[in-house]
């Protein structure tokens, strides 16, 4: 479902809306649905170690997980092409950097502080990048992301290189001022820029309905004359559809696209939180009848992949995984030499 907005029913806002109503699946080749499945499973795993190790005191500091989201990272970084579209997104970010094809080896190692990680050990679990991927982060600073997205965005339409921005921010930071700034210079320079809300329904621990006015996300750029788009973020090849209208719309000079992806994290907000503010049975529930990873199975066994096939993958990922964490622990921390470098002196 697309909302062009209030009086803003012009040809491109109608015909984006249209677009995403006429075909909400993406047509996928088996290959390509293997693939989102492999990487919906990598994420997933990947971040059950990361909870294992945080538990084991081999991870400092906050440490947000990714369980249940995978499908949003996979199916719109699938759509994008790496080295030209820029990333950037909140401290959730380790989903979104293995979505984008980033080592496994130098995102745990950053988990863990070593210097073999992506960052060389210093940004943790909230702060990673990868320049060479234009991964921008990974920002503590909730909502700030989405500004810096906007000065991205500028970028490509600046240098003409056909770039798109892809800022991630949650429901929680929706509601904070410079994200409104940032939708209102983009739609007034029509920045090549998508905002996506990945809504999981609490923030950091309050309801939507307890937080937001507007509840429907995607009506929150129509003050900007941006559409917007409300996607089932639990479906990879809705996503995808979805990423695919949103690019072909930005990419053709019309400026930004609002995505509201209503999504559900399994984990509490943090691992610190024990996330009593819901029942176990409203998770339980989530995890039986809409987990993405389960409902790309299933897509995959309706089309004859086997059962042993998909264990396989399981196995192998789970290896990949295990290789991560021992390349992780047994990698060295950071010289103590490091504190003074990378680090930017101005004067007054």
């Amino acid at each position: 479902m697309v909302d062009p907005g209030t009086d803003a029913a012009s040809h491109e806002l109608r015909s984006l809306q249209q677009a995403h109503a006429n075909q909400r699946h993406y047509e996928a080749s088996d290959a390509e649905l293997l693939e989102f499945y492999e990487q919906m499973l990598l994420i997933r795993r990947f971040e059950e170690r990361a909870g294992q190790l945080y538990g084991l005191g081999l991870i400092g500091g906050f440490c947000h997980l990714y369980i249940g989201q995978e499908a949003v990272a996979v199916g719109l970084q699938s759509a994008l092409t790496v080295g030209k579209d820029s990333v950037i997104t909140g401290y959730r970010d380790h989903g979104h950097m293995l979505a984008y094809g980033i080592d496994p080896n130098v995102i745990m190692a950053e988990l863990t502080g070593r210097a073999a990680g992506i960052s060389r050990g210093k940004g943790g679990s909230m702060h990673m990048f990868s320049t060479e991927h234009r991964f921008y982060g990974g920002h503590g600073i909730v909502g700030a992301q989405v500004s810096l997205g906007a000065g991205l965005a500028f970028g490509h339409k600046y240098t003409g290189d056909g770039g798109v921005c892809l800022a991630y921010f949650g429901d929680g930071a929706a509601n904070q001022g410079q994200v409104y700034e940032a939708m209102n210079m983009a739609s007034l320079w029509k920045l090549p820029i998508i905002f996506v809300i990945e809504n999981n329904g609490y923030a950091m621990g309050t309801a939507v309905k307890r937080g937001s006015a507007e509840t429907e996300f995607y009506r929150r750029g129509t003050a900007f004359r941006i559409p917007g788009m409300d996607v089932n973020g639990m479906d990879v090849l809705e996503v995808r559809q979805a990423a695919e209208v949103a690019l072909e719309y930005v990419r053709a000079g019309n400026g930004p696209v609002l995505m509201e992806l209503n999504t559900y994290r399994y984990r509490g907000h943090s691992m610190s939180d024990p996330a009593k503010y819901r029942s176990k049975e409203e998770v339980t529930e989530v995890k039986e009848k809409r987990d993405p990873i389960e409902g790309c199975k299933a897509y995959l066994l309706q089309r004859g992949v086997s059962e042993d096939k998909l264990k396989d993958i399981d196995k192998r990922i789970r290896a990949t995984v295990t290789q991560s964490a021992d390349f992780a622990e047994s990698s060295p921390e950071p010289d103590p030499a490091e504190l003074y470098t990378d680090i930017l002196v101005g004067s007054y």
